[in-house]
């Protein structure tokens, strides 16, 4: 299937490794010119380099951040079609163990930077009449985690973003989604000590996903074909949430 997506230009947030890499890598193989933005100097340049990817080393914590990365790439490539908002998961804990600083950093680089993002890069969108938005959240968005106090929160108020911005957008041919991975073998995962056999035996397809797997949805939300498909939020986790 022809995607539609060759020549179109991408931005890829958090992309230098796991599910944000795998999402750049499937939007490259289809014809898309991409940008990725991570914080690390080193792995976000070679990432580039093995993508065939434009590089762009920021932290999205500092207020202002998304807004200032979404024009810089503007300038660079002429525009955005295809935005993917993917941010690395705040430091885990309980509600006692989190203080305000931890709140207001996690509420800065997951919900103020998607918004930078999308207020700089919405313009050219509706003036071509054409785009692809997507926040990726967490199934702990639709069902908290044990541990995970500062994602619980923040997810949802994504989620409400997304509503709300996709009914306004909308008739401009701009899509809005959400995408909320499951459990998938990622670094994140890796570092949080996940066992994939306890995860496994709770997950209906008795196993954890693939990045590649998160990629093939993103990629189609992003395609032309996928134009009626707005204010979802979709969840790629194998059968993991039991509600509709």
């Amino acid at each position: 299937m022809n995607f539609g997506l060759n020549g179109k230009r991408a931005l890829v947030t958090g992309a230098s490794r796991g599910l944000g890499r795998a999402v750049a890598g499937a939007l490259r193989n289809e014809g898309a010119d991409v940008a990725i933005c991570a914080r690390d100097t080193i792995r976000t340049n070679e990432t580039a380099r093995e993508l065939g990817a434009r590089a762009f080393v920021r932290d999205l914590t500092p207020k202002e951040s998304g807004a200032s990365l979404a024009q810089e790439v503007i300038l660079a490539m002429g525009g955005i079609d295809v935005l993917v908002v993917n941010t690395g998961g705040p430091p885990v804990g309980a509600f006692e163990a989190v203080n305000d600083d931890a709140w207001i950093s996690a509420f800065d680089s997951m919900f103020l930077s998607a918004v930078g993002l999308i207020r700089a890069a919405l313009p050219g969108m509706r003036e071509r009449k054409w785009g692809r938005i997507m926040i990726v959240t967490s199934v702990a968005g639709r069902e908290p985690h044990p541990g995970l106090i500062l994602s619980n929160a923040v997810r949802p108020a994504l989620h409400g973003l997304v509503n709300a911005l996709s009914r306004e957008v909308a008739a401009d041919g701009i899509t809005v989604n959400a995408l909320l991975p499951g459990f998938t073998m990622t670094e994140r995962l890796l570092e949080l000590g996940v066992d994939e056999a306890m995860i496994a035996e709770q997950v209906p397809a008795r196993r954890m996903g693939r990045p590649e797997e998160f990629a093939a949805l993103a990629t189609f939300l992003a395609s032309e074909q996928a134009g009626y498909v707005c204010g979802q939020a979709i969840a790629c986790d194998g059968g993991l949430l039991r509600s509709i």
